[in-house]
Parts: structure tokens; C-alpha cells; sequence
């Protein structure tokens, strides 16, 4: 019997030692998401003017992986960012363009020439998101940091509602400073941002990061780190960090500049930029020096892909004070020209090639695909994805566009962007080495030249050794009167993505003092009649045919976190509207949009305004808003 009993047990010692030097079936994930960081604020991006600010970390992830030059965010804003990242779904198509949302359109003021048009405050709860998505495949899946997806940070939905197991949001050492050049951290023991050994404040959003690696490192993981930093404000609670920025750029800190100072000159953000790199490396580090419970002998980091990149471009200022500077890319966030749209990113992990640079285009939609093949798991049905996946790119040759496929299976070498808000109002793609810009604000506008800007961002044709020739990546000279037949067609190519995906368009403003043609033919109201759920209204044609009629309407109006949400009515006949009013429905307002594109609100929205009493809903009841829209609305 023994003679047989010991090879058995020496066949199942080397079966079991086999089986632990194989790499676990499913990696690690981190998805590292940064808050307003731009292109050119992370030093290995650094072209032209050398940058101030120290990254090297970022720097030396970027050695580890591949390091894309043209990667671009969903949106150039956070919130449409965010959501595309967790959804899959483009802006457009999600209505989600721009942050907070969900309220009815409105002028910015009175002379406003244009209005954004409504778009959601949020992603649905019931979206199939990235998160639930790894959790059927075993993940255990957290969230660490900023969320805004809703039309508040503390609004629904929150991170456990849409497939995370757990979620910590401090702000850490990013809340705010009573006088940011004297609330500096101390090493004193009882300072909650108390200076650490390296003299970098401590800072509970990236502590909760580590945690929840530290807790789960057992199991494969799925950490989405979103964070706080560089957003503002714009300080820091590190003295020595400030004055060694003050040195560099030669500028007094008590002193700060104003909105028109160019170039990188604020050491506030400097030490800010420096502070995230400290960070997102002492969760590099952790997995670059932790034994891998799963796979004995190896490092928590040979399986575990990290994706890092920014949730829009660099924010360059506010109206008093410049942040940075995305020169030489144009503008920044709020913007969907190349200094708001294009990011940092870079991509480390199993069966990746370290230290690849590449120009093929990648984008925040990307994830979601990307991440889905990274965890061996297939794409899920009737679930659409906007984005493409990048893992044959980057397991195969990171620098081969041909990897990149379309949803049909084509090579994809176009991208586009809707942000038809605030005073950019434009739509952009690229195909291949030219971008096209739509500017929808156009009609006997004096500040915009032409509806249509055209420019060669590369050469691909003429670069050496496959490189893509630099052009005019600062979007300066507009080939669109050289090039018609170009932007026409680059133009057509945009209107149908924006028409697959139903995206929504400003409007202009009947109000405007501004003379733009047919604003006195705008349609105007006559009745209206509920009778029960089912509204009717008349309205009048003044000499522009009403081209669409919407619902605004609101279940919770006058309560904390009002959200407001749009219904298309149907024109029974020229004149004539019907629509049947949502279940719940508190207060609503019509939109009119005729054929030249005024928006005419019935009644006409006022401002949010303070509420004197609370509407009782069975979601947040009791509580109120802060400002709301129901007192020029409609009541039910």
C-alpha cells in the first residue's frame, strides 16, 4: 500500500506547487481616476516649456506600461465623465453632457444669446455599470474618493447602489483651509493631517485606497481610486511643499497671481500636483512590495493592471486666479478644444510591454471594454459599450491603430465630444489627423467667425519611423475655408454619431437683447387643461413652426436634491400638444423648440429660488431644498 500512497502524495504536492506558480485567472484592477489634472501637468508629458511640478511616480508608472499621447477624456467636465467611465455610454447618448443637470433649461442671464439644453443630474441607478459587471465575475468591488455622478456628491445614486461593496468619500487633507498661508499641518500627534516622515500632510482619501487593498488582497479586487486632488481649492496644508514651488517659480505665495498670468506660476498648485504623485506612489509602492497571497512568490503588482488618467483636462482658472496652463494645447476644462479633453493616461499590467509609448487614440470610454477583457470576462448582452477595447492593443503592439476596432469591426480613427453648454456650446471629432469644431452659437454672432473650424492636429504620413509629425496640436490655424469639402464631410460624420446616439442641442434665447433673425416668431402658449394625468395645451404659431415640444417635469419638487427629468409630447396637429404627466409628478413646465431653434418655456422658468415650505414626496421627505424651480412651475 505505501509504495503506492507515496507517489500519489508527491503527484498532488506537485499539483498543488503547480498550481500556485500559475497566475491567479483573475487580476487585480485599479482604476485610478484624477480630478482636473491636465496633459501637461504630469512631467513625463512635458513638451515644449519645461514644467515645474515633480511627478515621479506617475513618471515611473508610465516606464511600467504604456504612456498614450492621445488620450482624451469621455467629457470636459467631471460628472459626464465619470458616469461615462462607469456606464460605458457616451455623454450624448446618457444626456449626461455636463455636471449637476437635472434642472429645466434656462438662460445664464438675461443676455444670454443661447440656453443649455436639459440633460440629466445623473446616471440611472439601474444602469449595468463596470462595477456590477466584475462583481458577477467575483470581484469584490470598492470606491475610494470622489463620486458625482448625481447632481450632488452625497446624491442618489451613491457607489453602493450601482454594484459597489463599499465606498469611503473623505476629503482628507482637500478640505478646505481657513487661511491658506497659515492653516499649515503640523507634526503635531492630535493634527488630523498631522505631516508624516516625508513631510507630506496625511490624507484619509488615499489611506482609505490602501485599506481596502490591504483588506482584499486575498481575493481578486476591482478598486475604483477617484481623487480629490487637483481639483480646488487651489492650496495646500504643506508649508515646506508651498515655499519649495514659491522657489521654483520665483513668485511670492501672499502674492497671488490673477486670472491672466500665463504659464505654470501658482506653487499652490504646484504642491498640489506633487501631493497627488506622493499619493497615488505610496499605492504603487504598497503593490510593488506586497507578497501576493495568491500567488506565492510573486508581488501584488505582477497581477494587478493599473489604468491611470484625468477625468477632464487641466482647469486653468477661475476668474480671479490662474491654476495652470495646458499651452500648448488650447483652453482647458469647459471646453471641448484639445487643452479640455486631452489627459494623461497610462496603462501597466500583465502581458503589457513596459516602457511603450504610443499615439493611437484612447479614450475614458475605453475602460469599461478594456477593463472587462483585462478580467477574462465577456462583454455583456444588450449592454452597450461606446468605448473600444484596448487589450489587444496593448498586449499585441500598443502602437498599432489597426488593434483598435469599431463596434462593427472596423478600425476606429474617429472620436467625438458633445458639450453643448456654458459659453463653449460645440461639438468636436477627430478623424485621423484632423480635428473639426461645431460651433452652435454661430448666427450673426460677432465673436465666432464660422460655424465650422477645421485643423491638422498631425502628419501622419510624413513622420519618421511610424511617428505621427506634430502640426498644430494648438488648434491655431482653421482650415476650414482651405479645406470645405474636409470639414463638410467630417461635419456629416459627426451629425449622424450625434443622431445615433439622440443627443441634445442648445437652444437660443427669445429673450436675448442680442438681434439674431426670427426671434419675434417664436410660438407662445394660449391653454392648457390636466385632466388627470393626460395634458393638453394650444399654443400659437407666430411664423415658426414648432419643431419639438418637451415635458420638464419634476417627482420630488421643492426637496433636497430636486431633479427634474424630460418627457417628449407629441403635436397632435399644428397648434395642438398632448402628453401624459410621469407617475409622481409634482410640478412641470412645456418646452417649445421651433424651427429655428428658440426655445420658448411655458410658463417662463425664473432662477432657482429658496423654498418657504416643504412639498412631502416619499423620497426625501421632509427635507429642503435649498433652491428650486417649482415656484414659476406648473403644480399638479
Amino acid at each position: 500500500m505505501m509504495k503506492y500512497l507515496i507517489p500519489t502524495f508527491f503527484a498532488i504536492c506537485s499539483s498543488a506547487l503547480g498550481l500556485a506558480n500559475e497566475r491567479p485567472a483573475k487580476p487585480n484592477i485599479l482604476v485610478l481616476l484624477t480630478d482636473d489634472l491636465g496633459w501637461q501637468d504630469v512631467k513625463c508629458y512635458d513638451i515644449d516649456e519645461p514644467s515645474p511640478y515633480q511627478t515621479p511616480n506617475i513618471d515611473a508608472l508610465a516606464k511600467k506600461g504604456v504612456m498614450f499621447w492621445r488620450g482624451y477624456s469621455p467629457a470636459p467636465t467631471c460628472a459626464p465623465s465619470r458616469c461615462a467611465i462607469m456606464s460605458g455610454n457616451h455623454p450624448a447618448r446618457a444626456q449626461k453632457t455636463h455636471v449637476v443637470g437635472g434642472h429645466p433649461p434656462i438662460a445664464l442671464n438675461s443676455k444670454s444669446r443661447m440656453m443649455d439644453p436639459w440633460y440629466s443630474g445623473r446616471m440611472p441607478a439601474n444602469e449595468y455599470t463596470l462595477a456590477k459587471a466584475l462583481k458577477e465575475e467575483g470581484y469584490v468591488t470598492g470606491h475610494s474618493g470622489k463620486w458625482h455622478i448625481a447632481i450632488d456628491h452625497h446624491a442618489f445614486p451613491q457607489p453602493l447602489d450601482v454594484g459597489f461593496d463599499s465606498s469611503e468619500a473623505s476629503r482628507g487633507s482637500r478640505s478646505g483651509m481657513k487661511n491658506r498661508l497659515e492653516s499649515f499641518a503640523t507634526n503635531d500627534e492630535k493634527d488630523p493631517y498631522r505631516l508624516d516622515e516625508n513631510g507630506y500632510p496625511y490624507h484619509q482619501t488615499n489611506e482609505d485606497a490602501l485599506s481596502f487593498i490591504k483588506e482584499n488582497k486575498n481575493t481578486p479586487f476591482f478598486l475604483y481610486y477617484a481623487t480629490w486632488l487637483v481639483h480646488s481649492p487651489i492650496h495646500t496644508r504643506s508649508e515646506e511643499r508651498l515655499n519649495k514651488y514659491a522657489e521654483i517659480m520665483d513668485v511670492d505665495p501672499s502674492k497671488p497671481n490673477t486670472k491672466d498670468t500665463p504659464g505654470q506660476k501658482n506653487p499652490f498648485y504646484g504642491a498640489m500636483v506633487e501631493e497627488l504623485d506622493y499619493y497615488v506612489g505610496q499605492v504603487f509602492n504598497y503593490l510593488e512590495s506586497t507578497d501576493d497571497p495568491r500567488w506565492p512568490g510573486h508581488k501584488l503588482m505582477e497581477n494587478t493592471y493599473v489604468i491611470f488618467t484625468s477625468d477632464n483636462g487641466g482647469m486653468e482658472g477661475s476668474s480671479k486666479e490662474r491654476y495652470t496652463d495646458n499651452h500648448p494645447l488650447d483652453r482647458g476644462k469647459i471646453s471641448a478644444r484639445e487643452g479640455g479633453t486631452r489627459v494623461p493616461l497610462i496603462i501597466t499590467g500583465p502581458k503589457i510591454p513596459e516602457d511603450i509609448q504610443t499615439n493611437v487614440l484612447a479614450n475614458g470610454l475605453d475602460i469599461y471594454p478594456t477593463v472587462l477583457s483585462m478580467a477574462g470576462a465577456k462583454s455583456p448582452k444588450n449592454k452597450n459599450l461606446d468605448g473600444a477595447d484596448l487589450y489587444p492593443l496593448l498586449t499585441t503592439n500598443p502602437t498599432d491603430p489597426s488593434m483598435v476596432k469599431g463596434s462593427e469591426g472596423e478600425t476606429r480613427d474617429a472620436m467625438m465630444w458633445h458639450f453643448p453648454h456654458g459659453h463653449a456650446l460645440e461639438s468636436t471629432i477627430i478623424v485621423g489627423d484632423y480635428k473639426l469644431i461645431r460651433k452652435y452659437d454661430h448666427i450673426d454672432n460677432p465673436d465666432v467667425k464660422s460655424e465650422l473650424e477645421l485643423y491638422q492636429l498631425y502628419n501622419s504620413e510624413d513622420g519618421e519611423n511610424g511617428e505621427m509629425k506634430r502640426v498644430d496640436i494648438e488648434e491655431s490655424k482653421n482650415l476650414a475655408l482651405e479645406s470645405p469639402e474636409l470639414a463638410k464631410e467630417m461635419n456629416l460624420t459627426l451629425t449622424k454619431l450625434l443622431a445615433e446616439m439622440k443627443a441634445s442641442y442648445p437652444s437660443y434665447n427669445p429673450k436675448t437683447p442680442a438681434n439674431i433673425p426670427n426671434k419675434e416668431k417664436v410660438p407662445s402658449m394660449i391653454k392648457h387643461a390636466l385632466n388627470g394625468k393626460s395634458l393638453t395645451a394650444s399654443y400659437k404659431n407666430n411664423g415658426a413652426k414648432a419643431k419639438s415640444v418637451a415635458l420638464i417635469y419634476t417627482v420630488n419638487g421643492g426637496v433636497e436634491y430636486e431633479e427634474w427629468h424630460r418627457k417628449m409630447a407629441t403635436i397632435v396637429e399644428e397648434g395642438k400638444i398632448s402628453v401624459t404627466l410621469p407617475e409622481g409628478t409634482t410640478h412641470y413646465y412645456l418646452n417649445i423648440i421651433d424651427e429655428n431653434d428658440f426655445l420658448v418655456s411655458y410658463p417662463e422658468c425664473q432662477k432657482a429660488r429658496p423654498v418657504n415650505k416643504l412639498i412631502d414626496t416619499s423620497k426625501d421627505k421632509g427635507k429642503r431644498a435649498k433652491k428650486s424651480y417649482i415656484t414659476s412651475a406648473l403644480k399638479v
